[in-house]
């Protein structure tokens, strides 16, 4: 993917962002906590990663897609986080012309893609309640692969226009970036040229990504709650909602900070622009640390392999 700029004697080579603007003087104190979550989301995704490799028990259909979601939480802190430590750390606000395009073009894919992971899960999990004798046969590791490629191509087609469409843009208004990171409206706000396409395109593709994402979840759970309703059995109700609770408290956290982001942008002109700027460096932090942990703690098996490969490693 070539992102180059046009050809102009005023066109920037480089971006300068300004992470707070109001935050200046006390945002190397938000290093302190964002350090110890950027490890703990590596270290724990890393070390659920190996637990499933290595796992024989664990090489089944829900935990390849647990592994992708683990996979896509990586790439997201990777990209975003060590430049915002950078920033709080050492005060290194330069980005390249093509460094920052190239994450603009990652966080856009890559979250919806980690939303449409959601969905297959929330779709296995539907399968494993509502149609257990069928679940073999429909939730196998071709349907993984099945939904890994529909995932990648859809969100791919979907989303890499925005920061084409973005980087075609002539920047000579300023390069100074109000942002902690390579956000497409902080971005293009910089163009001295119209920017409503671009603007138009992004709304419209994540809606119609992460809208029927949404949508899909909400009534797949509610089919499974139906489902658990009619058990006769109380230890069966319970163990079908306790195989479902892990993947409802990842969809809970992903999607509650996605829905408090957006309405911080809307509410723009009432909220500090610091507030929105901090929320979305959080939800690229967050979830990838709960993520693990949350399945390590409730799923039995990914607890045992855990501690298998913790001893083997002893």
């Amino acid at each position: 993917m070539a992102l180059l700029p046009n050809n102009s004697s005023n066109q920037v080579t480089e971006f300068l962002m300004i992470c707070l603007p109001g935050m200046q003087d006390v945002q190397h104190w938000l290093s302190v906590p964002l350090t110890p979550l950027l490890v703990l989301a590596l270290g724990a995704n890393i070390v659920l990663l190996l637990t499933i490799h290595q796992e024989a028990s664990l090489h089944e259909p829900m935990y390849y897609l647990l592994a992708i979601l683990s996979l896509l939480d990586i790439i997201l802190c990777l990209t975003v986080i060590p430049k915002v430590l950078l920033l709080f750390w050492f005060n290194m606000k330069p980005i390249s012309f093509t460094g920052c395009f190239l994450q603009m073009f990652i966080m856009n894919t890559f979250l919806p893609m980690e939303s449409s992971t959601l969905v297959a899960m929330a779709y296995d999990r539907y399968v494993a309640v509502c149609q257990p004798l069928h679940y073999p046969s429909i939730i196998t590791e071709q349907f993984v692969i099945k939904a890994a490629i529909f995932i990648i191509f859809r969100n791919l087609l979907v989303t890499l226009p925005t920061p084409i469409l973005a980087a075609r843009l002539d920047y000579c208004a300023g390069n100074i970036i109000e942002n902690c990171l390579c956000a497409n409206i902080s971005v293009v706000r910089l163009s001295c040229e119209d920017n409503h396409l671009n603007k138009l395109y992004q709304f419209v593709s994540v809606w119609c990504l992460l809208g029927p994402d949404l949508v899909l979840t909400f009534f797949s759970y509610c089919f499974i709650l139906k489902a658990v309703l009619k058990l006769r059995s109380v230890a069966a109700a319970t163990k079908a909602l306790s195989t479902c609770g892990s993947h409802f408290i990842l969809i809970l956290f992903f999607y509650t900070l996605l829905v408090v982001l957006v309405i911080a942008n809307v509410a723009r002109k009432q909220i500090p622009l610091d507030v929105p700027i901090l929320l979305n460096v959080l939800h690229h932090l967050i979830p990838p640390a709960i993520n693990p942990i949350v399945y390590g703690v409730r799923t039995q098996e990914i607890k045992h392999g855990i501690l298998k490969l913790l001893k083997i490693n002893k």
